[in-house]
């Protein structure tokens, strides 16, 4: 063992040391700093409409457009659209930005081949593309954050200094036109080191958006960088950077660059706190140093080639890339750079009002507020006289605070605060699906489209928590009042204080602890205590057949016999009469689409838990007509009168004791 060893080690050294002497022509491009192909908007195939209509734009966009200012954005294609934005540092000037955009419409196809959503960043320039519309509102994700590797004198000190100038630059890029939103600013105090910063929104988002993202972006900018003496939070439709050394161009961009920029690389990764000299052009000194560099270079590649072979240490994979000094924003989180204050809390929500008061459930009361930063929170109380809440608090920590996907609620942060016990939200604008399906007010502004993008959004965000998260999560409390809706209607999961950890090879849980709301529980959990991703699935079958007809779980019939959805629906089935199944309001739209979704809900609730899909399956159904659904076998169960009172209490009381094990119905907002 130790001589096989030995050979791999010499082997990885011969390569190592000799491989940098050949010359690398081939390669005509530097890497991206970072780069994300966006797995969840899922993949194309090689002929597909979408395909051709992003060659297209990728072939023509600075060639066939002017981007004297720095932004593009533009969509190709009456079907599968494609929709390009590209945005360059704006002091960049017009050949610099082309240059930078050039490279990278080479290169992120060739990173991401098959994703039809994708995004990379160069220190001079951004490049995404996706199948969905992606121009004039907000986008923080996908994101990443870099910083100096050296630190700060005075860390605390240095970033609040850095945090105001920051701050002062928002509201002047924020005036900025359709054109150009991008201020640059220095901070000069005796003795202590200058601070240079920059901050940028792509030209299409309003004043008040530009605003509210890159506040948002400044508020994690302890998880950045604190201590050190530089850093930046990149996202989608906003960034911002600080040093301790001049990284931009003061001078107006001049239409002409220079020949040789003076312009520093990226301190993200530098090992010096001072900006690198100017790169020389002569061959002679070419000559002379790269050999030198190749021999440095080369020994240490090999001696952390040898540390990481015999600690034998795993890296994760990822669909990301990024350099030693520069992480996805969502990644390593540490809990308490994402601690509020609690005074600031109880400000924002003048005073946890009733004014303010979103809703109330089993563990507390959920309050909008506003930071002084502008941003719209979502504070959510843990009540006092909870004895559960705790164990759900922490678990909502722990799960949320590493979980990053568009149909989730992020989790900004939490406070303790002696009994107080607080969970801070992003701000969600349209509050829950339930207060739209079941006013008979607000229902009629679901038509279909909205109603199946909703029902898309939550096969998503459960997909992403199944399969896709690096841990299996079972969410154990999925209903109408857990689905948020966003200024577009687009579904975000919430509440996963009653979520559940799996391994991704472990298939089922069991628990003496009943949590959750009858009429969505999988009779397995609630007879048996036993809960898997079916039980999950089951909970968003019977959601999806509220969406559709408009009825909730509990559902009593006209002649008052309580049969709950589930019930009704499969009456309606059985008998062939499955178009009375559809919500009256449901005017317009596809039948074909309505029926077939009322077919996967009920494929979700039978009894037989194997015959269940899983939510991977379930998204290929939803998007793809030729497959055929198998016929339903029976419903799991068919909620009688006591189900349904049951149900009933526990809408209105947080937690009802029933043969020792406590059903909790939550409320999000």
């Amino acid at each position: 063992m130790c001589s096989l060893r030995l050979m791999i080690l010499c082997f990885l050294c011969f390569t190592l040391f000799f491989i940098p002497i050949v010359p690398r022509q081939a390669i005509a491009q530097p890497d991206f700093q970072f780069y994300d192909c966006v797995e969840t908007q899922g993949n194309f195939t090689t002929n597909t409409t979408y395909k051709a209509n992003l060659d297209h734009l990728l072939s023509t966009f600075t060639t066939d457009h002017q981007i004297d200012y720095g932004f593009y954005n533009f969509s190709y294609g009456h079907e599968n659209r494609a929709n390009v934005i590209g945005l360059c540092r704006g002091d960049l000037a017009p050949n610099a930005c082309t240059t930078c955009l050039n490279n990278s419409r080479t290169l992120l196809p060739l990173r991401c081949p098959n994703q039809t959503e994708a995004i990379g960043w160069y220190d001079e320039c951004m490049l995404r593309y996706s199948n969905r519309s992606i121009f004039n509102s907000i986008e923080i994700s996908p994101a990443f954050r870099g910083w100096n590797p050296n630190n700060a004198s005075d860390p605390n000190r240095f970033i609040q200094i850095a945090t105001t100038l920051l701050q002062q630059l928002t509201h002047e890029a924020a005036l900025g036109d359709s054109r150009l939103k991008f201020s640059t600013g220095i901070t000069s105090i005796p003795n202590f080191p200058t601070i240079y910063g920059a901050v940028q929104c792509t030209p299409d988002l309003s004043p008040q958006n530009c605003t509210a993202c890159l506040l948002g972006a400044i508020q994690r900018i302890q998880l950045c960088c604190g201590g050190k003496a530089g850093g930046r939070i990149g996202r989608p439709s906003c960034n911002f950077r600080f040093e301790s050394y001049l990284f931009y161009q003061q001078s107006p961009v001049s239409s002409t660059p220079s020949p040789n920029p003076t312009l520093p690389p990226s301190p993200l990764l530098s090992n010096s706190n001072t900006p690198p000299p100017q790169r020389k052009t002569s061959r002679t000194v070419i000559f002379i140093v790269v050999p030198i560099i190749v021999g440095v270079v080369s020994a240490v590649m090999i001696t952390i080639t040898i540390r990481i072979f015999l600690t034998k240490t795993k890296r994760r994979n990822s669909t990301t890339h990024v350099p030693a000094s520069m992480a996805p924003e969502d990644e390593e989180t540490d809990l308490e750079t994402s601690q509020f204050d609690f005074d600031t809390i109880k400000i924002a929500t003048n005073g946890f009002s009733e004014e303010n008061k979103l809703g109330e459930g089993g563990f507390g009361a959920v309050y909008k507020g506003q930071l002084p930063s502008g941003e719209t929170i979502a504070v959510k109380r843990l009540s006092q006289t909870s004895n559960q809440g705790e164990n759900e608090f922490k678990t909502e920590i722990l799960l949320v605070a590493k979980l990053q996907h568009r149909n989730l609620v992020r989790l900004l942060g939490f406070c303790f605060k002696e009994n107080e016990k607080l969970l801070i939200y992003e701000f969600v604008e349209n509050s829950s699906l339930e207060k739209f399906l079941f006013n008979p007010y607000r229902r009629v502004s679901l038509d279909w489209k909205t109603r199946y993008n909703i029902i898309g959004g939550i096969t998503r965000g459960l997909v992403y928590l199944h399969e896709d998260s690096q841990l299996r999560i079972i969410h154990r409390d999925l209903k109408a009042s857990n689905i948020l809706l966003d200024n577009e209607m687009n579904a975000k999961i919430s509440d996963f204080g009653t979520a559940r950890l799996f391994s991704h090879d472990q298939i089922q849980g069991d628990t003496r602890k009943i949590v959750g709301t009858y009429g969505y529980m999988a009779p397995e959990y609630v007879h048996k205590g036993h809960f898997s991703i079916k039980s999950d699935v089951f909970s968003f079958g019977v959601l999806v057949l509220e969406i559709v007809t408009g009825l909730k779980s509990n559902h009593v019939h006209p002649n008052n016999e309580i049969v709950g959805v589930v019930g009704y629906a499969w009456k309606n089935w059985q008998s062939g009469d499955i178009l009375n199944l559809i919500d009256p309001t449901l005017t317009s739209g596809s039948k074909t689409e309505m029926v077939r979704c009322i077919h996967i809900g009920l494929l979700c609730v039978q009894e037989n838990v194997v015959k269940r899909p899983t939510m991977g399956t379930i998204l290929l159904m939803l998007n793809s007509c030729s497959i055929t659904l198998p016929r339903p076998s029976q419903p799991a169960f068919i909620l009688s009168s006591t189900n349904s009172q049951v149900s009933e209490q526990s809408n209105h009381n947080s937690t009802q004791e029933l043969n020792d094990m406590s059903i909790t119905d939550l409320y999000p907002r």
